[in-house]
């Protein structure tokens, strides 16, 4: 069965169930499961994607469906109005808690939504306008149009209309600039903060969608359940929708869906058996929970989901971009111009001098090779050139403007692109997509475009630039296979791609020929022969010193942190203190 087939009968299923003679429970249970699919695919977005654990998703269903109940009850204030009151106030907390909370990394992120998750519960059982523990009582029905939903099966089509609506527009986002990266935050800031990425945007953006999800589920719980009170909105829930996400499928939309009708399904059913069972009453589900909780962290991560999509056949992207206009490109410097300027810069670590007052420059349409032996403070000089690491002092000057101190994304912003010693990508995506996030910077729909799939020509344009960089480098056959997969060699002309996607002016290679092979080296320095003849500058750290020697115009040692000699090849080959630094000894 094809995926399209599939979702078009569990469409079809969705619409037929209440049509049908089955118990009013089934119906029931069908609405709640909706209810917290809605929550579980924001936590898809949070923690499957973009990496940030929240236990506090459940005060955000509080948040509206005390929003929904208090504006309906008190003042008469009509559902599709208070949706939206409860989407703002949703959003603006969401906000504020995000840019305190998501600063925070490790464990401390957890406590803090564990922290805040709490405050709000016991706020909402103590204040008297909201009827304290008591709650909310005779909340009113929705009304579409003529019909009011005041049943379970009226109100099933509303709630579940949502869920797929959400489940596809977050599917869209997923599959946008926004959503690489959203993916490229998981592994850690520095990657994708050097393609363009403003990461802490990325993280509160993530945040606030899946707090904005939970809010709809709490509207439509308010008005569902007719009743609203702490209870439902504790540690306990929000623990639950972590659970369910985990069992779905936290990497997969759909596994929200999953995830959350096998919980609600098997509690209903523990609570019934356990107790026969065991010969008495408690909450034994919990137990049983905890246990498959435990069983699936340890033999299927990737959750149900990931089961049932292993069944249906791959979905290969459809090649649609060919004919789509080229992006615009950046405007060479002129041959000779001095590009990237190093003055004197100096990294301390305590009292450790990684790199001693080395300067240097790079010009136009020139590569300079930055060499030296193992610790000689190579890498550490390019991430002070790229903004990873701050300088104690000197000064880097990219076309004559200063750009120390600068982060990482506006120094990208620029045009200097780089990769890395140690290949930085996302594993779970394939090539083409990998190689298109190094073009994040030239693309300008956000969030709101993408879920609505309003950025496709957008989109088909930087498809279409990774897929000629990918051509460039010898890739082409590996378009559509995920980066995981590849051999060492070939995630290192990856991450080149990638690089040479953002248009740069200045390239960083941070030992590019590693693990490759001969034929794949002569291939690459073909190509950066071939980037140099355009005017593009490079930047060349590299232990091939077959290829250091055949292809630089320059070379730069280093030894220790400190700038030993510059030269030509040539130069740099004769030099006794080069071979002492190499071999120990002059002679």
């Amino acid at each position: 069965m094809t995926r399209t087939r599939f979702l078009l009968a569990f469409a079809i299923v969705l619409a037929a169930l209440p049509q049908l003679p089955v118990p009013e429970f089934w119906i029931t249970q069908a609405n709640y499961i909706g209810l917290y699919a809605l929550v579980v695919i924001g936590l898809v977005l949070l923690t499957g994607v973009a990496g940030l654990t929240s236990f506090g998703q459940a005060a955000f269903v509080g948040l509206g469906a005390y929003t929904a109940a208090y504006l309906a009850v008190t003042h008469g204030v009509s559902p599709w109005i208070t949706v939206w009151v409860g989407l703002v106030i949703t959003g603006v907390a969401a906000m504020l808690l995000g840019w305190v909370t998501l600063r925070m990394s490790g464990h401390y992120l957890p406590l803090a939504t564990i922290a805040w998750g709490l405050s709000l519960y016991y706020l909402l059982g103590n204040i008297d306008a909201l009827g304290k523990y008591d709650g909310l009582l005779g909340v009113p029905p929705i009304r579409f149009f003529a019909i009011e939903l005041n049943t379970g099966r009226s109100f099933f089509y509303l709630l579940w209309a949502l869920v797929v609506l959400a489940s596809i527009a977050v599917t869209h986002l997923l599959d946008s600039r926004t959503g690489r990266a959203l993916r490229a935050v998981r592994g850690g800031s520095t990657m994708a903060e050097a393609m363009g990425v403003d990461t802490f945007r990325v993280k509160v953006t993530a945040f606030v969608l899946a707090a904005l999800l939970a809010s709809v589920s709490g509207w439509l719980f308010a008005h569902f359940q007719r009743t609203v009170n702490p209870s439902p909105f504790g540690l306990k829930m929000g623990i639950e929708y972590l659970f369910m996400a985990v069992l779905g499928g936290v990497g997969h939309v759909w596994g929200a869906v999953v995830g959350a009708g096998m919980v609600k399904i098997l509690e209903d059913q523990l609570q019934v058996w356990l107790p026969r069972l065991l010969g008495g009453s408690g909450n034994y589900e919990i137990i049983v929970f905890g246990i498959v909780l435990v069983a699936v962290l340890q033999y299927a991560r990737d959750g149900l989901w990931a089961f049932v999509e292993s069944r249906l056949p791959r979905r290969e992207r459809v090649v649609d971009w060919a004919d789509a206009p080229a992006l615009p490109e950046r405007e060479r410097p002129p041959h000779g111009e001095v590009v990237l300027d190093v003055q004197a810069v100096r990294k301390q670590f305590g009292g450790l001098v990684a790199v001693n007052d080395v300067s240097f420059q790079v010009c136009a349409g020139e590569i300079l090779g930055l060499i030296g032996p193992n610790g000689a403070g190579k890498s550490t000089t390019f991430n002070l050139v790229t903004g990873v690491t701050a300088a104690t002092r000197g000064e880097v000057r990219f076309r004559g403007e200063r750009i120390s101190g600068l982060p990482s994304r506006e120094i990208a912003r620029r045009g200097v692109s780089r990769t890395f010693q140690h290949v930085k990508m996302i594993a779970g995506m394939t090539v083409l997509e990998n190689v298109a996030l190094g073009a994040h910077l030239r693309g300008r729909h956000g969030v709101a475009a993408a879920m609505l799939q309003l950025d496709r020509g957008e989109e088909r344009r930087l498809l279409r630039e990774a897929e000629r960089q990918l051509r460039r480098i010898g890739m082409a056959a590996h378009l559509h296979e995920l980066a995981g997969n590849l051999a060492l060699g070939s995630q290192r002309l990856m991450e080149i791609a990638r690089a040479l996607c953002a248009d740069p002016s200045l390239l960083l290679l941070d030992e590019p020929a590693a693990g490759l092979r001969h034929q794949e080296k002569r291939a690459l320095a073909d190509v950066l022969r071939q980037l140099r003849g355009e005017g593009l500058s490079i930047l060349l750290v590299e232990h091939d010193m077959d290829l250091v020697m055949g292809l630089t115009d320059r070379v730069v040692v280093m030894e220790f942190g400190t700038k030993l000699i510059e030269g030509t090849p040539e130069q740099v080959q004769a030099s006794p203190a080069v071979r002492a630094a190499y071999l120990g000894t002059e002679h």
